[in-house]
């Protein structure tokens, strides 16, 4: 509003003093109008002149009296009775109406204003001493009151005067809302009326300005773009530019002139012309009448003046020529009251409260009008003010002090009722949503709590930095956590009692938002951190006062609300000192399990599994990692926190996942029983009546045994005999050691400064991860070896001598003599808790060979059915050697492993015919489709069973006799050989 109310410098040394107004009274900032830019330049000054002049001739009688006007230099005697009750009637009775009675305004006491002179106690009539004698003259009528409010000097108006005069002698009777005055004047007065020819032209740009501006770019009904009187209005005016109109006469230009205006002016929404329609447009009307309100307010010291009934009747004269009305008149009033208390330095706290006074009543009219014009403006007017209290409530702690809190509540006030009403009636939003229940003025203030508080706690926090020195080490956040609390008292007791009008857990929501605020700094902190140290311990401990400090507060503060400050103190989550420390110690364990984790690495890789390491026969590693584990137990054992034993199964955890990676990566580089067990050779029948025989130096066409990933064995072989026993005693020792280390643990619970006497009952330490991974892997390490020894290490003996040629001539005994010192080199190497389980794996790899001999061994070898009593009696003496004479595995034990075989011996005794029939008959059972004369070739499952059509089969391809040969061609068409 500052360009409509107050002359710029520049506009002050040239335009007042040429157009006969006075520059304006300096005043402090004003905010930027609410309204609409009009898009003509039309200065302040212009405007003021031209309210000024609707202002008058809106007063002006309607009559054919001409209008009077009394010099500044006259006092009038003071109106009789009478004469005040045929004012209405009288010559611009109103202007003239004299101010020397001194009874008291009725709007300033319904604004809550108190009158100048009951204030000041000085410029009073009768009242004497220094101050009144040096007091400026008052005006004595309300017309020069007026007059001097707007600054307008005796020359300008007596202009005014006399042109309305001629107006009038030559329009007797036309009332001023059927003139459009711009063109009146025009018509009225020559260049020679006005001596100055800058003042003259400037007067003349200025009338021409307003009918641009009210007919062309403002007009109160909408304009066709083939309007012809607009089209030639708009191009009198640019011609008036280049080439001067002449004004004063009826001149043929003049004449176009009035016939455009007049065509434009008399245009209506209801069609009817019994008016003019030059000043009512939006938002040219606004500006015109703006500047009459300033009207309302002492020039030198920005109050209301006393005669603000007077002026206000007068001011009411301009509505039906501004098309102004009760609505549009309180929301330019009310901006105009709250402007000139920003004005007064925000001093004048009367005016604040007169603004929301007045803006009770704009609320009141916002819900009886969906007008668009007055929405808009509304909504304009109000964001202003809005947006200029809420620059000083988001950030009050900086805007309000002892000083000056009492303005404070009239600043929220007039913010909040100004929010309530561009949301409950002009937002869209809203009125979509208006079931739910929305408490504008809560949230608002909550708003400006939460705001000024977050940035006061950012200049506190650059405060506390700088108090950080040599002389004072205190670690910043404990100085914060200090100013903090203090911040939160202040508050509590300064603001709080303020904003409590319109929230009512104010010093809750204050203090949940400095919780949150310093909560996120500490989490920072405390994120930083790498160890405990005595700073660290400082910090956590403020911390921990200041919480308590600020939920007592919050409780304070909800005693009394709907849910008892529940929703406040979950908006106030715990800092949790302990859970700080217990997170640093997290990060210690990780830190130490992640290096575990990576000497694991770096030491498996480098470990032979040497048999001569130790007496023991396990791995160095192992014995390492394990004082490793033992010494990081002791580390932590020894920390100084008081959370031992809820911080225990995070470590254990650790050292679990650590062993569970050297087991699993002591077993992964083995294999398992699968990477040695041959591939099956084709099936093929036998030739009967030749001699397996071949010559010495070719290799038999056997089984193809798959070859060991690491090579050939030899000594450094790590996936040799001796090799994979210490892997097993590894895997055992490690086993072992576990219950020590869950000892160690409890003893170490025990001594802690921090523990009960109980402590350790119904604990349960265990390290499962590291004991399932220890069962697997000697599982596996077990029946690795025992296939490795079997199928590869033995394989020349089992696949290349065994029944290969005469049955009768290479039996088991080489496969025997073999086997003794693998038994010997086991029983010797490796533990004896695991001892059984290696032999016993042995056993069976050694069972599966000798099965596999009998059922896949290929076409150099062939059995008849007398070979089964030497078969039988071979395999009697494998399972001997596993006895022992009693010395070896338990004889159940064996007799489990060795079932499979001695359900298929009996096969070998069967005659052709019956494997035949009971092969058919199998066939038949298993497949309903199949017929005897038409068999599919049964799938090789690898359960070898006497009931298994596959393993008759094999017992049948290896039968020497013609009948299973000729079964074989002619059901299958077998070959011989591969």
């Amino acid at each position: 509003m500052a360009r409509l109310f107050l002359e710029s410098r520049r506009d002050s040394s040239h335009s007042a003093s040429s157009n006969g107004f006075l520059p304006p009274a300096p005043a402090s900032s004003a905010l930027p109008s609410p309204f609409p830019d009009l898009g003509v330049a039309l200065s302040p000054a212009d405007l003021r002149e031209a309210a000024y002049e609707v202002l008058v001739a809106a007063s002006r009688t309607t009559g054919g009296k001409p209008l009077t006007y009394i010099p500044q230099s006259s006092s009038p005697a003071p109106p009789s009775p009478a004469s005040s009750a045929s004012s209405a009637s009288a010559s611009s009775a109103s202007l003239q109406r004299s101010l020397t009675s001194a009874a008291a305004s009725k709007m300033k006491k319904a604004l809550g204003l108190r009158s100048s002179a009951s204030s000041k106690g000085v410029g009073s009539p009768g009242s004497g001493g220094k101050a009144a004698a040096a007091a400026p003259r008052r005006p004595a009528t309300v017309g020069e009151l007026i007059r001097v409010q707007m600054r307008v000097s005796e020359p300008a108006d007596a202009r005014i005067r006399r042109g309305l005069l001629r107006i009038a002698a030559s329009q007797l009777g036309r009332r001023a809302e059927s003139m459009v005055l711009p063109l009146e004047f025009l018509q009225q007065f020559k260049a020679s009326d006005i001596p100055d020819p800058q003042e003259y032209e400037a007067w003349r740009s200025r009338n021409l300005k307003l009918l641009e501006a009210g007919l062309l770019v403002h007009p109160l009904v909408p304009l066709n773009k083939s309007d012809s009187s607009a089209q030639r209005l708009r191009q009198i005016i640019r011609g008036a530019y280049d080439r001067p109109l002449e004004t004063g006469k009826n001149s043929e230009s003049m004449q176009v002139l009035r016939t455009s205006v007049m065509a434009l002016a008399g245009r209506s929404h209801d069609g009817t012309s019994d008016g003019c329609h030059w000043a009512d447009g939006f938002p040219l009307n606004l500006h015109l009448y703006q500047m009459l309100v300033e009207a309302c307010f002492d020039n030198d010291e920005g109050t209301v003046v006393d005669e603000i009934d007077e002026v206000m009747e007068l001011l009411k004269k301009t509505w039906v020529i501004l098309g102004i009305n009760e609505m549009l008149h309180n929301l330019c009033f009310t901006w105009a009251l709250f402007n000139h208390f920003v004005m007064s330095g925000q001093v004048d706290i009367e005016l604040l409260s007169a603004a929301e006074n007045q803006l009770a009543e704009v609320a009141r009219d916002a819900k009886a009008t969906k007008d668009p014009n007055y929405c808009k403006v509304l909504s304009s007017t109000l964001s202003s003010i809005m947006g200029w209290t809420e620059k000083r409530l988001l950030a009050y702690h900086e805007t309000f002090n002892t000083s000056n809190i009492e303005s404070m509540q009239g600043i929220v006030s007039i913010g909040v009722s100004a929010a309530r009403v561009l949301v409950e009636d002009i937002s869209h939003e809203y009125r979509r949503r208006r079931k739910e229940d929305t408490d504008v003025a809560r949230s608002r203030v909550e708003t400006y709590i939460r705001s000024s508080l977050r940035t006061a706690f950012a200049q506190r926090m650059e405060e506390a930095d700088s108090k950080r020195s040599s002389r004072n080490p205190t670690p910043v956040l404990s100085i914060l956590a200090k100013d903090i609390g203090d911040l939160a008292i202040k508050e509590k007791n300064l603001y709080s009692p303020i904003l409590k009008t319109w929230h009512p857990l104010a010093s809750g929501v204050a203090v949940a938002t400095l919780h949150s605020c310093y909560g996120n700094e500490l989490k920072q902190f405390v994120a930083g951190l790498t160890e405990l140290t005595p700073d660290t311990v400082q910090v956590l401990k403020s911390a921990d006062k200041l919480e308590k400090d600020l939920v007592n507060i919050a409780v304070e503060d909800s005693v009394d609300s709907d849910d008892g400050g529940k929703s406040l103190i979950r908006e106030m989550p715990p800092y949790e000192a302990e859970n700080a420390i217990a997170n640093l110690v997290k990060v210690w364990i990780k830190e130490r399990v992640d290096r575990l984790k990576g000497w694991v690495d770096r030491n498996l890789k480098q470990e032979t599994w040497n048999p001569g390491a130790n007496r023991d026969n396990f791995a160095p590693s192992s014995v390492e990692m394990l004082r490793v584990i033992g010494e990081t137990l002791d580390a932590f054992f020894e920390l100084p926190i008081p959370m031992h034993p809820a911080l225990l199964p995070d470590l254990t955890a650790g050292l679990d996942r650590s062993l569970q990676l050297y087991v699993s990566k002591a077993k992964s580089g083995c294999g398992t029983r699968n990477s040695f067990m041959p591939q099956l050779p084709p099936l093929t029948r036998c030739e009967v009546g030749s001699k397996l025989l071949f010559k010495k130096k070719e290799k038999p066409q056997n089984l193809q045994v798959r070859q060991s990933q690491n090579g050939a064995t030899n000594g450094n072989d790590p996936l040799g005999l001796p090799q994979l026993c210490v892997r097993l005693n590894t895997l055992q020792y490690i086993r072992g050691e576990l219950e020590n280390l869950e000892k160690k643990i409890k003893t170490c619970l025990r001594n802690v400064e921090s523990a009960q006497a109980d402590i350790t009952d119904g604990l349960d330490i265990k390290f499962e991860l590291c004991q399932a991974a220890c069962q697997e892997g000697i599982q596996q390490i077990c029946e690795t070896t025992a296939y490795k020894v079997t199928f590869y290490d033995l394989g020349n003996v089992l696949w290349d001598t065994l029944y290969v040629g005469d049955t009768a001539s290479s039996r088991v005994d080489v496969l025997l003599r073999e086997l003794d010192p693998v038994l010997e080199t086991i029983s010797s190497m490796v533990h004896n808790k695991v001892r059984n389980r290696a032999i016993t794996a042995l056993m069976k790899a050694t069972f599966d060979g000798f099965l596999l001999v009998l059922l896949a061994g290929g076409p150099l070898r062939a059995f008849t059915r007398q070979d089964s009593q030497i078969i039988e009696d071979d395999f009697r003496a494998l399972r001997d050697l596993y006895l022992a004479d009693g010395d070896g595995l338990p004889e159940e034990l064996v007799d489990k492993a060795s079932s499979q075989v001695k359900n298929v011996l009996p096969l070998l005794r069967a005659d052709s015919e019956s494997l035949i029939e009971r092969f058919k008959r199998m066939m038949v059972e298993s497949n309903r489709s199949a017929s005897k004369s038409r068999l599919p070739l049964p799938p090789t499952t690898g359960h070898w069973s006497p009931n298994e059509p596959n393993t008759v089969l094999r017992v049948l391809c290896y039968r020497s006799d013609e009948t299973a040969t000729r079964f074989l061609k002619k059901t299958y068409n077998l070959p011989k050989k591969i």
